[in-house]
């Protein structure tokens, strides 16, 4: 198995620094986030979506800790050694290194995990971290108690406690690839290079410490999954007609009469106003953005639909209600959930600049945001009756 060199050689400051220069010059011009890391620039690998996506992961506090019930790591930052991270938390370097299977004095890749061999102060406000204790799962809450009187907080509040499911600490074996662990997890590659800081060539070190994203996380925008049928299936080739009964017979029509009778003058219909006008639509809800699906409903993996629509494009709220919730998932990503009745509710996220309130009666068609931003951007509509997703084309037009 390739050990892994240090990847972050020393570079000349002046370099460093026209670099630097150059990158902060463009980077009003840019729409996407712009890698001022420069790690592995040399090798063609643009670490700008692992910067970007990494977001998924569990945000570290000031010295890098991530704390979960059954352990914890650091994320290493930029120009960190196990040296220096001993020395932050006040460890034994040699063992912090023996424990992952890497020299004290090797510089660490940036985001690259590394993990303690013994519990040190948990992440707290005076940490830099939002909550105090390690990570909890979270509770299961339902689009129900979302939009129930239990979600109390403001639009942009912070959420009051740090939940996610604890992932799977992974500890490389001799023989090991990053594609064979991620086989084994059944996880895309990408992502497990993104949480664990893994280069370009995704070589991992006999001993490393790997995090494993949870089921369904991916590294990049996943395309929609389409069921493809086996070549061959879903059709009827037709019967030659040799095979099967004798061709029918020619019938010949009959000939015109050499002196027709005189036909009357054809008179358009007198529509009126109709005629241009559109035939009313029967469907209990709009289609809440301009679009086509990208990924179907799914019961179970995909309680809604994922409708590719252009970034800024209105969001339509789909009928009739109130707005019963605004919050936002651990992404800052903000969910809008509007109550209707016959106990159905409507859930809308990668919403942005909201044009509602909570309480706010909307009306069907009303304008309640715009599309975020993204790669692609799109829009995901849920339709719920209680707590049970349904389709929404059930629904739609």
């Amino acid at each position: 198995m390739q050990q892994i060199p240090p990847f972050d050689r020393p570079r000349s400051r002046i370099g460093k620094l026209c670099l630097t220069g150059a990158a902060l010059a463009i980077l009003s011009a840019c729409t996407e986030p712009f890698d001022l890391d420069m790690r592995d620039v040399t090798n063609g690998f643009d670490t700008t979506a692992a910067l970007s996506t990494a977001a998924n992961r569990p945000r570290p506090d000031d010295r890098g800790i991530i704390s979960y019930p059954n352990y914890q790591v650091v994320v290493a930052q930029r120009d960190d050694t196990v040296q220096s991270i001993a020395a932050r938390l006040g460890l034994d370097a040699n063992t912090l290194a023996a424990y992952n299977g890497i020299a004290p004095d090797v510089a660490l890749r940036r985001d690259e995990i590394i993990a303690l061999p013994s519990r040190v102060a948990e992440p707290s406000p005076a940490t830099g971290s939002a909550t105090t204790g390690p990570i909890q799962p979270a509770p299961e809450v339902s689009v129900t108690t979302l939009a129930s009187d239990a979600i109390d907080r403001a639009e942009g509040t912070a959420p009051s406690s740090q939940s996610g499911v604890e992932p799977i600490r992974h500890q490389v074996t001799r023989g090991e690839t990053a594609y064979s662990i991620a086989r084994v997890y059944n996880v895309d590659v990408n992502a497990l290079a993104e949480w664990n800081g893994l280069t370009g060539d995704l070589a991992v070190r006999e001993g490393q410490f790997l995090l494993i994203p949870p089921a369904g996380t991916v590294g990049t925008v996943a395309a929609p999954v389409v069921d493809t049928a086996a070549p061959g299936t879903g059709s009827i080739a037709p019967i030659p007609p040799s095979a099967a009964a004798p061709l029918p017979e020619e019938t010949t029509p009959p000939v015109a009469s050499s002196t027709p009778e005189e036909e009357p003058e054809s008179v358009a219909p007198d529509l009126g106003s109709q005629q241009s006008a559109p035939a009313a639509s029967s469907a209990a809800m709009v289609t809440p953005a301009q679009g086509s699906i990208i990924r179907e409903y799914a019961r179970g993996r995909n309680d809604g639909i994922d409708i590719g629509a252009a970034a800024g494009s209105p969001v339509k709220a789909a009928a009739a209600g109130t707005v019963a919730a605004i919050t936002t998932d651990t992404a800052g990503i903000q969910i809008v959930v509007i109550r209707h009745p016959d106990n159905l509710l409507t859930v809308y996220t990668h919403v942005t600049n909201l044009t509602v309130a909570r309480d706010t009666n909307v009306s069907r068609g009303q304008v309640i945001g715009e599309v975020l931003p993204g790669d692609p951007s799109f829009l995901h509509f849920e339709v719920r009756r209680g707590t049970d997703s349904v389709d929404p084309a059930e629904f739609l037009p």
